[in-house]
C-alpha cells in the first residue's frame, strides 16, 4: 500500500501560510456581520464643508447625507467614527470602521490594500461662463478668447496645457477662484475654470453664471473598503446605482453644492 508521503515541519508552516493568505485574499465575512448588527461603521473627518464638518456636535455635509441614504436603502443605521485625514486609512486597515466616506478621491496607489467605490461625485475641473453665452460649449470653443483661473492651482496648470494646442487662448490668473469668477461676470474673461467643489459653490453667489458640460478633468470621489471587504463593496455599489436611477443622489448632490 502506498502512503501519502509527511510533509516537513517547514512544509506544513509554509502551506499553513499559504492557506491563510489566501483567506485573506478572498471576500471577507464582514457583510454578514454588518447585516446581523444592523450598522455600517463609516468614518470621516469633519473638518470638509460642504460635504463633512461638526458644528456645535451636529454632523451635516454631502457625504453624511449620503452614508445616511445608503443605510437606509440597505436597511442599516449609519454610526460616524472621526479621524484626522491623514488616520482615515488607518482606522480603516485596521478595523475601527467598515467604510471611509469623506470626500476621498480613488487613490491608484492603495488598490493594494483598499477597494473604491463607483464614484459618486467628480470634482474635476469645470468649465464657467456667463448664463446666456452660448458659443462656448466645451474647452474648444476657447480659441482666441480669455480664460480666469486660479495662481497656480490644478486649474491654471490644465490651462496652460491648453494654450499650447489652442490658438489665441490667453490664460489670465487670479489671486483667489472668487476673483476669477468674478473677471467673468465683469466681462474680462469669457470663461473661468475651477475645481467642481470650487465652482459649484461659487455659482450660488454668482447667479449670472452657469457651469456647461461633463468635468474636462476626471477627480472621483469614492467610498473605500478593505480590500478583502467585496461583499460589502457589492452592496455598497449596488445602493449607489438605485441611488443614481432614482434621482436621490443628484438631489443630494444639489441640495449641498447648488445645480
Amino acid at each position: 500500500m502506498r502512503c501519502k508521503p509527511m510533509l516537513s515541519k517547514s512544509k506544513t508552516i509554509l502551506l499553513l501560510l499559504l492557506l491563510g493568505l489566501a483567506a485573506c485574499n478572498g471576500r471577507s465575512s464582514s457583510w454578514p456581520r454588518i447585516q446581523e448588527a444592523g450598522v455600517l461603521r463609516v468614518g470621516l473627518d469633519p473638518t470638509y464643508p460642504p460635504f463633512e464638518v461638526d458644528s456645535g456636535g451636529e454632523l451635516s455635509g454631502l457625504d453624511v447625507d449620503l452614508a445616511r441614504t445608503i443605510g437606509a436603502d440597505l436597511g442599516l443605521e449609519v454610526a460616524f467614527s472621526y479621524f484626522g485625514y491623514d488616520g482615515l486609512y488607518d482606522a480603516l486597515a485596521t478595523g475601527q470602521v467598515d467604510a471611509l466616506l469623506s470626500a476621498l478621491v480613488v487613490d491608484p496607489a492603495r488598490t493594494r490594500d483598499f477597494a473604491y467605490s463607483e464614484p459618486y461625485f467628480n470634482a474635476g475641473q469645470i468649465l464657467l461662463v456667463p448664463a446666456e453665452e452660448t458659443a462656448v460649449a466645451a474647452m474648444t470653443d476657447l480659441a482666441n478668447r480669455t480664460l480666469a483661473v486660479e495662481l497656480g492651482a490644478q486649474s491654471h496648470v490644465e490651462a496652460l496645457a491648453w494654450s499650447r494646442k489652442l490658438a489665441g487662448l490667453t490664460v489670465q490668473p487670479y489671486t483667489t477662484p472668487e476673483e476669477a469668477l468674478t473677471a467673468v461676470s465683469d466681462g474680462r474673461a469669457d470663461a473661468a475654470l475651477m475645481d467642481g467643489v470650487n465652482g459649484r459653490l461659487l455659482l450660488q453667489t454668482h447667479p449670472n453664471l452657469r457651469h456647461i458640460g461633463e468635468p474636462i478633468t476626471v477627480e472621483p470621489y469614492a467610498f473605500v473598503t478593505r480590500i478583502e471587504d467585496g461583499d460589502l463593496l457589492d452592496q455598497l455599489n449596488a445602493s449607489l446605482s438605485r441611488l443614481q436611477a432614482s434621482g436621490e443622489l443628484a438631489a443630494i448632490t444639489a441640495r449641498w453644492l447648488g445645480e
